[in-house]
């Protein structure tokens, strides 16, 4: 078994590192008393203050320990005046040591401190992340020099270690009901102007569509299935239809697969032709070349953006998530998948807590950039051991109960033919069933749908006999329409026109 790297929890030094570097820490003595006076002298500032800062912040112990006697008379709603603040540190004997009553008295005279408390405050947040990034700079490089620790995890630790702290110095504010209600008021006159009657951003199947009115803004959406049933087709179909139908442009993150390998299924999805075909091992005809061709053009202008790091970690996902939205203006990312991603590198060998973990911040990741994210899942072993239609159910997401409790939507993909419990008529073969197992800001119900495994592709029912996608055939290219007109079902196609049936399975 490798051997995983555990971070080592040392104190940094930061006077000794400040020696020999020959410069002094970053501080700001008279601004640290300027607060400190503020909270003696004013307590209605106290509640902003003790919320913005922590003791850390402050760099001179003294005055660290008077923040922390000012912090607990506050959480216990007692006064943080000059004498009660005295009396707390008397309690833990702390009062000579910050310099006595005298130290305190001068504090609490320092005039005109209050009026300037918030500027001061980001003053001592500055200077404490100033003094937390050299430490944390001073610990990557003492790691980068130590040889028994994997380069992978010295990266993990390294973005871990700054994105935790920006994570703790990024608040939200508090917004009065007014500024809320005009913002919500704002979203409903854009959606006026829509004439999709949507209010997020399609995803190219309408019955998915009508119960979802589109992916919302942060909502972490989860889809589950076992393997093979299709997740990675029905995800990619959808981004196709995103970005080429409806120009949204997707981030799409495979983990499992690489970027050329999604392009090819994306052109067997996008053309009809098989995958001997467009893998290389069958020679193509002139006009199934023009037809390929034509199909590349459409594609390459597509806003997709795909992402084929093995092995991602949350941190790096969260930088190039950042990155994408930033310089390519990404509306929707897709993970496949995501038990496929690794946390933070003291939970390796927990599984269920780095899952646990992974979700979480992919649900912060959404909040953050304000953009749905559609994360893949496994299913566990669960659902083929249940007897019945084997419906997945929300106990059936694998390694993690957070998953369920984070996602705003969880959907699973059932297809009974996937089971050998397809009818022998024509209709239920293909059948595909999107069942919304939960939906936090609206209903949960089945959409039915249809698989064309000869494409590795999801359709909706309704159009699943009529599409647009051509075949090729031994005269030329046959619609589906026409193949419709004539009496051949999907299978009859893929049988007629050599379409491989190890796709109803390969996806």
């Amino acid at each position: 078994m490798a051997k995983t790297y555990k971070a080592k929890k040392e104190e940094v030094n930061l006077e000794a590192i400040s020696v020999d570097a020959g410069k002094v820490p970053p501080q700001a003595p008279d601004v640290e008393e300027a607060v400190l006076g503020a909270l003696l002298l004013d307590p209605e500032v106290a509640p902003d203050v003790l919320d913005a800062l922590s003791p850390e912040c402050f760099y001179k112990e003294v005055n660290r320990k008077i923040f922390e006697a000012v912090k607990s008379l506050a959480v216990n709603h007692n006064p943080t005046d000059y004498l009660s603040v005295a009396q707390e540190l008397k309690k833990t004997d702390s009062l000579e040591e910050v310099g006595g009553p005298f130290y305190l008295s001068q504090l609490a005279n320092k005039i005109g401190a209050a009026s300037h408390v918030d500027y001061h405050v980001k003053i001592l947040l500055q200077k404490y992340i100033q003094r937390e990034l050299i430490k944390i700079s001073y610990q990557i490089q003492k790691d980068s020099f130590d040889d028994s620790v994997p380069v992978d995890d010295l990266l993990d630790k390294s973005q871990e270690s700054i994105f935790s702290l920006t994570e703790k110095n990024v608040k939200r504010e508090t917004l009065p009901i007014r500024e809320v209600i005009a913002n919500a008021n704002d979203e409903i006159e854009n959606h006026q102007k829509r004439t999709d009657g949507l209010s997020g951003v399609p995803s190219g199947y309408t019955g998915i569509d009508r119960v979802t009115l589109g992916w919302q803004a942060s909502d972490l959406i989860i889809i589950a299935a076992r393997p093979a049933m299709g997740k990675t087709a029905f995800v990619l179909t959808m981004a196709r239809n995103m970005t080429v139908t409806h120009h949204v442009p997707v981030a799409f993150f495979s983990l499992e697969m690489s970027s050329v390998q999604l392009a090819k299924r994306l052109l067997i999805s996008e053309t009809g032709l098989s995958s001997e075909q467009i893998r290389g091992g069958k020679k193509l005809m002139d006009f199934e070349l023009i037809q390929l061709n034509e199909r590349i053009k459409d594609l390459s202008k597509a806003p997709l953006y795909i992402d084929d790091t093995p092995g991602l970690s949350i941190y790096e996902f969260r930088s190039k998530a950042r990155k994408q939205v930033r310089q390519n203006g990404v509306k929707l990312i897709i993970i496949d998948y995501l038990q496929l991603m690794t946390g933070p590198v003291e939970l390796r060998g927990m599984r269920e807590q780095e899952v646990s973990n992974i979700s979480r911040s992919l649900k912060g990741i959404a909040k953050e950039l304000n953009i749905p994210i559609i994360a893949l899942s496994q299913l566990s072993r669960a659902v083929e051991t249940r007897g019945g239609n084997k419906r997945p159910q929300l106990s059936d997401l694998r390694e993690s109960g957070a998953i369920e409790q984070d996602a705003d939507i969880v959907m699973f993909i059932h297809r009974p033919e996937y089971y050998g419990m397809a009818d022998d008529d024509v209709a239920s073969k293909g059948l595909a069933e999107i069942i919304i197992a939960k939906h936090r800001n609206g209903s949960t119900e089945n959409v039915n749908m249809k698989f064309r495994a000869s494409e590795a592709k999801f359709v909706d029912a309704d159009d699943a006999d009529f599409g647009e996608i051509s075949f090729t055939g031994d005269g030329g290219m046959i619609t589906q329409r026409e193949s419709s007109l004539n009496g051949l079902t999907d299978d009859g196609i893929a049988d007629e026109f050599g379409a491989p049936s190890e796709f109803g399975n390969a996806f």
